[in-house]
């Protein structure tokens, strides 16, 4: 069982910055991937930005590529999504996400075991 809460979501300006922060609790293991999704209003849940514990792997959406850092804090049992640059376009609820294996397709919320309770980003122009 793993539980997982989001924090730092907020408003800011257009090419402001944020930084997200997914605390996991529960039993965690090393094989654990994590990722960061984010849905606009009307929008499917799209992919953003995935990495494993160890932080030695990480993969980006290409929309948010350049721009978004994903890293992790074993000590702490967070992951963090560092956003810089910041467009309106990037509005929507993020919410982090903990799979079991890492094998298959990483981007994919179906794949997905657990799951936050999401946090608001607006971006305003």
């Amino acid at each position: 069982q793993v539980q997982l809460v989001e924090s730092g979501g907020g408003l800011v300006q257009a090419g402001g910055s944020l930084r997200l922060s997914c605390a996991a609790s529960g039993h965690t293991y090393s094989t654990y991937y994590m990722g960061w999704f984010r849905q606009a209003p009307g929008k499917e849940r799209e992919f953003v930005a995935g990495i494993t514990w160890s932080g030695a792997s990480a993969y980006y959406a290409d929309h948010v590529k350049g721009r978004f850092t994903i890293s992790t804090d074993n000590a702490k049992n967070t992951v963090y999504l560092q956003m810089n640059s910041l467009k309106p376009e990037d509005t929507a609820v993020y919410d982090c996400a903990a799979r079991r294996a890492s094998s298959g397709c990483n981007y994919c919320p179906r794949n997905y075991d657990y799951w936050g309770q999401g946090t608001q980003v607006t971006v305003s122009s």
